[in-house]
């Protein structure tokens, strides 16, 4: 082995140290994808009032980001991850989320606010993608799960924070410095990337395979490593890189779960009732804007723990188990979110039931779907197949968060209360449930990619057998 590989010689030599390393660096651009994301949540109040805002100009500053994140993976479906690599494409996402902090925390009228906030959006678009990819390219089978969910657990801490710096600032009604905030993050991002490596798969691609082996080496146990190493090597042989392959026979099949989970992720409700949730508690009796913010808190602190519990789940129990127990879960705690709307039921009632839904999210559907849709597809096509699967995810987020304002009046105004808003969310998470027990294969424990040959036809009856596992 030493011949095959020199850098092995060199005392290149499997450790965990190092493996966390890579992924808590990667992860901080998941950090700003929450922070960026979930600051606006807190700063909505003030906006509001600062700027005259109605119901449509409301849920456009709410949702101007998402049009960059829209933005974001047009580039990577365009190759820049490929041409570039994903470490370098990491380090533009952080002047990107810098430059967007800069301009929100300075604008003059809700026109530059959000045209900055599409800038930063762009930045959480292409993070959105590249760190869970660079993650599960460097990550051993057996562990993939858990370092994946690693990055949710920073996009969570980054909403939290957000929410605790919100709250801190609102007393003084500081929205500006709420924004300026995440410059301390980008700057740590920068820093970590300088030490760090590029992804072990991408440097196979490129003829780098010494370089490659380095990091093999380094991440996994050496018997392991080699396996990988062969692994790549062969799969990069047989694969074309090109859109074309993503719409073969069987791959399709790959896209489509990718898609359907990604659009799922964000109509199931949960996503969206967390980033108004401020707006929620208002109307659940909360009325001061630091209260409202301050049950807000203490949903993302549970959101938190449960990211902590998938976290340990996902390489245990597997993906399959924790997306149906997840999706019954949210479909149960709607229902009593709206019965509660209906009943007018306010004050910690909410808060209880909220939590609930966002403790059922927060195993499944928040950390799994980025999971899978980074897991499924071979390495040439992996950049192109997550870009076409996030843009769907970043459309069904904008349109989410656009119609919720909107959605919630017009009930009201219908039926006199929200009720009818979160049992439609709950139909939508009946649907997932059956979605992902006919559809999504298991993918625990299974190497990058052995799960993307088995989509080719040949190999039919292995992908049939992981459906049913």
């Amino acid at each position: 082995m030493s011949q095959a590989h020199p850098a092995a010689a060199d005392g290149e030599r499997f450790s965990l140290w190092y493996l966390y390393r890579v992924v808590l660096v990667a992860a901080v651009g998941g950090f700003l994808f929450g922070y960026d994301l979930q600051i606006i949540s807190g700063a909505l109040i003030f906006l509001k009032g600062e700027f005259a805002l109605g119901p449509n100009a409301l849920g456009f500053a709410a949702g101007s980001a998402l049009v960059g994140c829209l933005l974001g993976p047009l580039l990577i479906g365009a190759g820049l991850s490929d041409w570039l690599g994903r470490k370098k494409v990491l380090v533009m996402t952080a002047v990107l989320f810098g430059a967007g902090a800069i301009g929100t925390a300075l604008p003059r009228t809700i026109a530059e606010f959000n045209a900055f906030r599409i800038l930063g959006g762009i930045g959480v678009g292409v993070a959105s993608i590249v760190s869970p990819m660079y993650i599960a390219e460097v990550a051993p089978a057996r562990l993939r799960g858990r370092l994946v969910t690693v990055n949710q657990l920073a996009i969570v801490v980054g909403c939290l924070l957000a929410f605790a710096a919100a709250y801190s600032l609102s007393f003084s009604a500081s929205w500006r410095w709420m924004f300026a905030s995440s410059c301390i993050p980008v700057v740590a991002l920068l820093l970590g990337l300088a030490f760090v490596p590029e992804s072990p798969r991408w440097l196979v691609e490129k003829g780098r395979r010494e370089e490659a082996w380095a990091v093999l080496s380094r991440a996994n146990e050496p018997a392991d490593a080699q396996r990988e190493m062969e692994e790549i090597t062969a799969a990069l042989a047989e694969e074309t890189g090109t859109y074309r392959e993503l719409f073969q026979p069987g791959m399709r099949i790959a896209l489509l779960i990718a898609v359907v989970l990604a659009v799922l992720q964000q109509w199931t409700g949960v996503s969206i009732v967390i980033l108004y949730a401020p707006l929620v508690f208002q109307k659940a009796g909360f009325s001061a804007a630091s209260d409202a913010i301050l049950q807000s808190l203490i949903v993302n602190v549970w959101n938190l723990v449960c990211t902590v519990a998938a976290l340990w789940l996902v390489d245990r129990l597997g993906r399959r188990p924790l997306l149906l127990a997840g999706c019954i879960g949210m479909a149960a705690g709607l229902l009593l979110l709206g019965g509660v709307f209906a009943y007018d039921l306010q004050g910690v009632y909410v808060l209880v039931i909220l939590s609930l839904c966002v403790g059922a999210y927060v195993v499944s559907l928040a950390p799994l779907a980025w999971l899978i849709m980074s897991e499924i597809f071979p390495t040439r096509i992996r950049g192109k197949a997550m870009s076409l699967a996030t843009i769907c995810l970043w459309l069904a987020c904008y349109l989410g968060t656009q119609a919720f304002p909107p959605m919630v009046a017009y009930v009201e105004q219908r039926f006199g209360s929200a009720a009818g808003v979160f049992w439609s969310y709950a139909c939508v998470c009946v649907f997932a449930a059956v979605f992902v027990w006919r559809m999504v294969p298991e993918t625990k424990g299974r190497t990058l990619e052995e799960i993307g040959r088995s989509w080719t036809p040949g190999r039919a009856g292995s992908q049939a057998q992981g459906v049913k596992s």
